[in-house]
Order: structure tokens, then C-alpha cells, then sequence
């Protein structure tokens, strides 16, 4: 495997600024610029269309980017993009460890609470996003500033899977990256039939699971787990496991609600969990007789998938979803 196995939105005020971590290129990084900038003229315009069904025209492939979301941030991390300004980057690097995200970055405020000004000031040649609907305000008001923008729906519960490739295809276009993105994606799904042979090859007892986080409401655990059409759900049947959760989720990212009860209903499964802030509630079931009575409690058919996996990014968190399963069945 070419990776180890072992391993939510309100437009902002336009007046509002963002604290901004950027610093002055160094005179190499500046080089490089130039010659990316020179690369992308030389290329020729890139006509494409977006996830809102717009029509996108970009002289030439985009080198000066900003991202709005972290999926999109990964992206174009993966295709060798830094982009001059992100949204929560601190948030980024806390929850997506699939890339790493260099310092001279751009902070443009919150995912769907961006900061124009500190857009702006990056003079990006493109501003990339993920969209809520068809009349997304922060489309329009980057519009009204004659910002190049590319809107992209983050998920589908339809098919999770195509539409995080078809996103990463769509960013590589923009970027000048093709070629570099289908490379990407043959990985992924070489990682994908891998795990599948590794998975067969365990045997496991129960090839049933659930995946779920949870947080912290007063006195209440709420759990959201990830049912039909989730991205973590699908990759999981992707590699021969069986998403045990068929309780209602919502129709772009297949996630569900539920509690303590609920959850324990789930049968003999195999549990996975988000390990970040899984402090926070975990503790609080200790003699909890709901939780107690559970057969993957029983079982000790708990697993943490490792701190720092995007469940809702690109096909480099994708693998290491992957991963975590294989590790945590076998």
C-alpha cells in the first residue's frame, strides 16, 4: 500500500479583520512565483463549471488561491498549491493532519464567516468554496468585489466517494494540475482495493460497524453517527465492512443524530470514534448502564481512529480513513 495501514453558516461582515499570519516570500519562494505566474499565462484560459453550475473563466491556470474550507484546502495542498489565504487555518492543521499547511499563510477568517477584507488583500486569482445552496450569500458578495470564484458542493450522500473525486478533479483543473490529480486519485484507489484484500485477509468477526462523534450538551451526550451516504460510511463498505447505521441522516453528508440509548441499540458492531475530544464525553459514561449494556461494550469492540482525520476531506484523508479502519478490524 502506498501508505501504511498501521497509521457547519452565516455571512461575515465585510468590515470585520482577520488575524493574519502571512509574512514576506523569501527571494527563491518569490522565483518560484514568477515562474508559476508565467506558467499559468503561458497555459491559456481554463473555462469550467462549478458545483453551483456557474460558468468559471480563468485566463490560466490559479497560483495566487484562497480556500474557504478545509476539504478544499487539502486539495490544493495534495496537488502542490500553497494557497496565500485560508479559512480557521489553526483548525485546519488541528484536524487535518493529511497535509501540512505552511505558516506564511493568510488567516480569512471562519469557514463560512470569511473575512473579505483579508481576502482581498491576498489578491487571489481565485477564491475556491464550498456551497450551501444555489443562492449562497458569500458567492454573491465575493461577486459583488469581481473575485474569481470557484463554488464546489463538499458532499453528496448520493455518492460520497465520486463526488470527493469529482471536486479534487475540478480544483486540479483550475490549478493547471490534471495530470497530478488523476495520479492522486489511481493511488486512491489503489489504497482502497488493498485494504479490501486486507480486510478479507483478517477475517474479522464482525465486519458490521458504526462510526460516530460526539460532544458535550450540559448534561447530555449527543452522538452523530455517520449513516448511509457519509464519506467515512461509504469508504468503510468500499473496503468490505458494512455500515450498521440506518437511521435518518441528512441528504449531503449522511450524518445522523442520536444518544446514548440509541447508540448501544447499534447490535455487535465494531464502534469507531473521533479520538479528538473524545475526552470530553467518553469519561462521562463510566457506570453509565445504557453504554454498559452495549454488545461492541461487551465486546471490547471500541476503536479510535487517530487525532487529526478529516471525515469530510479529500482523497489523502480519504487513506487515511482507510487505514484506520484496516488497523482498527484487524
Amino acid at each position: 500500500m502506498r501508505r501504511t495501514l498501521t497509521t457547519a453558516l452565516a455571512a461575515a461582515s465585510l468590515l470585520v479583520l482577520a488575524a493574519c499570519g502571512s509574512s514576506q516570500p523569501s527571494a527563491d519562494e518569490a522565483d518560484e512565483q514568477d515562474q508559476d505566474a508565467a506558467a499559468s499565462a503561458d497555459a491559456g484560459p481554463i473555462t469550467l463549471t462549478d458545483g453551483a453550475g456557474r460558468t468559471v473563466e480563468l485566463p490560466g491556470p490559479a497560483t495566487k488561491v484562497v480556500s474557504l474550507e478545509w476539504q478544499m484546502t487539502e486539495d490544493l495542498l495534495t496537488l502542490g498549491v500553497e494557497p496565500v489565504g485560508v479559512a480557521d487555518p489553526k483548525g485546519f492543521s488541528q484536524w487535518d493532519t493529511a497535509e501540512d499547511l505552511g505558516d506564511s499563510v493568510t488567516d480569512v477568517g471562519l469557514r463560512g464567516e470569511p473575512n473579505y477584507d483579508a481576502i482581498y488583500q491576498t489578491d487571489p486569482d481565485l477564491v475556491v468554496l464550498e456551497v450551501y445552496g444555489p443562492d449562497d450569500e458569500v458567492v454573491k458578495k465575493l461577486e459583488e468585489y469581481d473575485v474569481p470564484v470557484l463554488a464546489l458542493l463538499g458532499a453528496d450522500a448520493k455518492d460520497p466517494i465520486k463526488q470527493m473525486k469529482d471536486t479534487f478533479t475540478l480544483i486540479g483543473q483550475a490549478v493547471g494540475k490534471d495530470d497530478e490529480a488523476a495520479d492522486v486519485l489511481e493511488e486512491f484507489d489503489q489504497s482502497v482495493e488493498e485494504a479490501k484484500k486486507a480486510v478479507a485477509d483478517a477475517a474479522p468477526e464482525s465486519t458490521e460497524f458504526v462510526y460516530a462523534d460526539a460532544y458535550v450538551q450540559g448534561s447530555t451526550i449527543s452522538i452523530r453517527p455517520f449513516g448511509q451516504g457519509s464519506y467515512v460510511g461509504e469508504l468503510g463498505e468500499a473496503i468490505g465492512l458494512t455500515n450498521a447505521w440506518d437511521g435518518e441522516v441528512d441528504p449531503a453528508y449522511g450524518l445522523g443524530s442520536t444518544d446514548v440509548e440509541g447508540i448501544a441499540q447499534a447490535g455487535d458492531v465494531n464502534l469507531f470514534y473521533t479520538a479528538l475530544e473524545s475526552d470530553t464525553w467518553l469519561p462521562k459514561l463510566k457506570d453509565n448502564a445504557a453504554w454498559e449494556s452495549a454488545e461492541f461494550v461487551k465486546q471490547d469492540r471500541l476503536a479510535a481512529f487517530p487525532e487529526g482525520i478529516w471525515t469530510f476531506g479529500g482523497p489523502r484523508s480519504g487513506e487515511q480513513i482507510i487505514d484506520a479502519f484496516v488497523e482498527g478490524i484487524a
